[in-house]
């Protein structure tokens, strides 16, 4: 199967969507997805591009950026101006996208969403599917409307090509751009050659595109980029916030932090880091990288109000993080599957502390030429501290959870020193959401909510580092 970028070929009738027709040669299956009508898709490559015609909608001037720290209803406005700020929120249909895009729209901003839907796609091609029953991006859309009289406008394509999205910054003049339209899954790049590809393909093509899109057409645009922390990999000292001050045979510099990546989706994280500092030097790009954790839970103040505006929640092993995972396991009295020896540890958030932190970035931007990077994370937690988590809360729900030691699919530390900063987004207003006994119960009250839903030959880890190869394969069941 061959992997390459998509751009829907498809129009929808809800006012707030911007249409745009395809070249012959992509693929239309992620459109035959919204009616969940498709059996049989496939990602097809495309060697040519046509010419299309777009039908866009009038949009307002970009509004000038402050320095000023803002809290609040004031971030979605500018001091010399009434109109809300327009924020661009690329990859909005996803986990952190989906819940960041509705997040924005209630604080005031004016808010339009990019996706290609591929996300959905991913979940037909492997046979795996959320915990919680999604809607249609358009559904989701005419629910908020209806349910707050706030319009979400949505532009449907590829941001791997480069004269939709191109189109889609001339019609919105978005004030900040949120960068989450990456493939984000670890397992997905190690799945074979085709995944490991399409992956930087569409992640380090994709971020190029944004950059240069913003250069043209955006000058005054600020990029907040999502990364990871798994750029930094585990290394023996404290890890810093993007940059690290060394002396070396007497002569001292301020240097990027080394990069230790440890997936072919990590490695395309890094390429983006690379790219935008280097555009930030030289084109003058403002950009915000938050380098996130492990991010948990389902539910904040919005995706809350409907069932129809519910996120996503993954708990396979390709998609599925640790602490979501695990209490899916306990709801269905699965063994708690640790990897190995279990010290591997890393930086969480609850998903209402990633929509706060995009939120407090877009208020307090970086100037023009300044690359920033931000840890985005609240607390530190091993894989055998999160699975004692769990296993207490489950207990006083009255589940019996078990665990056991798994074979590491990956090639990483199992045992470690970690120890990173995350003190620049406290320090710009954020309240962390910490991981409590009454979160732990509510996540494994609304696993066991869907727990009939679960397909338990997905939990079980089915992608290894060590054994992908060249020829493509399925890891459904």
């Amino acid at each position: 199967m061959k992997m390459a970028h998509l751009i829907t070929n498809c129009s929808f009738s809800t006012s707030a969507v911007q249409t745009f027709s395809s070249s012959p040669n992509y693929c239309r299956s992620v459109g035959q997805l919204q009616n969940s009508k498709c059996s049989n898709l496939s990602l097809k490559s495309c060697s040519r591009r046509q010419k299309k015609p777009y039908v866009t909608c009038a949009s307002a001037a970009v509004q000038g950026q402050t320095q000023t720290p803002l809290t609040g209803s004031q971030q979605a406005y500018e001091h010399s101006s009434s109109k809300p700020k327009k924020v661009m929120v690329i990859g909005g249909d996803g986990y952190c996208g989906w819940a960041t895009a509705l997040h924005l729209s209630n604080k005031g901003y004016e808010v339009a969403i990019v996706d290609n839907l591929v996300r959905r796609l991913f979940d037909h091609q492997l046979g795996l599917d959320s915990l919680t029953p999604i809607t249609s991006i358009q559904n989701r859309i005419r629910r908020w409307k209806s349910l707050t009289g706030k319009t979400i406008q949505l532009f449907i394509g590829d941001i791997c090509d480069f004269e939709f999205l191109s189109e889609a910054f001339k019609s919105f003049e978005p004030d900040a751009a949120v960068h989450f339209g990456e493939q984000r899954s670890a397992p997905y790049s190690m799945i074979d050659r085709s995944r490991a590809v399409y992956t930087q393909h569409n992640n380090v093509i994709g971020t190029l595109n944004v950059l240069f899109a913003m250069k043209e057409y955006s000058e005054e645009c600020h990029l907040v980029k999502l990364g990871t922390m798994g750029e930094y990999g585990t290394p023996n000292i404290d890890i810093e916030e993007g940059f690290i001050t060394i002396t070396h045979n007497g002569r001292t510099d301020t240097l990027p932090y080394p990069k230790q990546a440890s997936s072919f989706y990590h490695l395309s994280k890094v390429h983006d880091s690379h790219n935008i500092a280097f555009t930030c030097k030289a084109w003058g790009i403002r950009a915000t990288d938050l380098n996130q954790g492990v991010v948990y839970g389902v539910r904040t103040d919005e995706t809350a109000m409907h069932e129809e505006l519910s996120n996503r929640f993954d708990y396979d092993g390709v998609f599925g993080t640790a602490l979501n995972r695990f209490c899916v396991q306990a709801a269905v009295g699965h063994p708690l599957t640790v990897y190995g020896k279990g010290g591997q540890t890393r930086g969480y958030l609850d998903i209402r502390d990633t929509v706060q932190c995009v939120e407090l970035a877009i208020a307090n931007p970086a100037k023009p030429g300044e690359f920033r990077v931000f840890n985005q994370f609240t607390e530190q937690f091993s894989v055998n501290e999160l699975a004692k988590l769990v296993t207490a809360a489950g207990a006083k729900l009255g589940l019996e959870v078990q665990t056991k030691s798994v074979p590491n699919p990956r090639v990483e530390a199992e045992e470690h020193y970690y120890n990173a900063k995350h003190t620049k987004l406290i320090e710009l207003g954020l309240v962390p959401h910490l991981l409590s006994d009454s979160l732990l119960d509510s996540l494994l009250n609304f696993a066991i909510q869907y727990k009939d839903r679960v397909d338990t030959a997905q939990i079980m880890p089915s992608v290894s580092w060590k054994k992908m190869g060249a020829k493509p394969r399925t890891v459904s069941v």
